[in-house]
């Protein structure tokens, strides 16, 4: 079997740091988002479980190809 990458460990750390970047981030709101009417309370935790997938794609590829744009 081929040994993995350098790549690969770094990947999987900065996956591990943007979820935890993100999730301070959250809990750092939660006190004013306490306060917001529940349905939009609703609205900014999905939005907020959504956003942390988005960065997600270009490192996943650069983890496998070494580049962060898909080849035409």
């Amino acid at each position: 079997m081929a040994e993995p990458s350098y790549r690969k460990l770094v990947g999987i750390a900065a996956i591990l740091l943007l979820i935890v970047v993100l999730m301070t981030f959250v809990a750092a709101l939660a006190r004013v988002v306490w306060h917001w009417p529940v349905l939009v309370q609703a609205a900014f935790y999905l939005f907020m479980g959504i956003v942390w997938i988005l960065p997600l794609k270009p490192l996943l590829r650069w983890i496998e190809t070494g580049s962060f744009r898909a080849r035409p």
